[in-house]
């Protein structure tokens, strides 16, 4: 098990920049060292047939089947538009401005 005491703590803040006070940095220390004591409980628990996850429940895709489908009807689609030209949506100019 790692030992996370004030001179690691003050290494890390350096790497970070980070300024700490003497109280943050024994807060720190300590509970960095209680979540390091967690991390090991748990690895200890794991055995060489636990298989990694990220979600605990196995998750399967969820969508449906991609297939082509009936089109929407142009004039229809643009009917809808504020603006439309040549058979497209008609946009304001955004490219170019000052």
């Amino acid at each position: 098990m790692s030992t996370i005491d004030r001179d690691e703590v003050v290494r890390v803040a350096g790497l970070a920049r980070i300024a700490l006070t003497d109280e943050e940095i024994d807060q720190f220390a300590g509970e960095l060292e209680q979540i390091a004591a967690a991390v090991a409980t748990v690895s200890e628990a794991v055995g060489p047939d636990t298989k990694a996850t990220s979600h605990p429940i196995e998750m399967t895709n969820v969508l449906r089947p991609d297939e082509p489908g009936e089109c929407l009807d142009r004039e229809e689609l643009l009917a809808g538009a504020p603006l439309a030209e040549d058979g497209q949506f008609r946009v304001p100019q955004i490219i170019g401005e000052e």
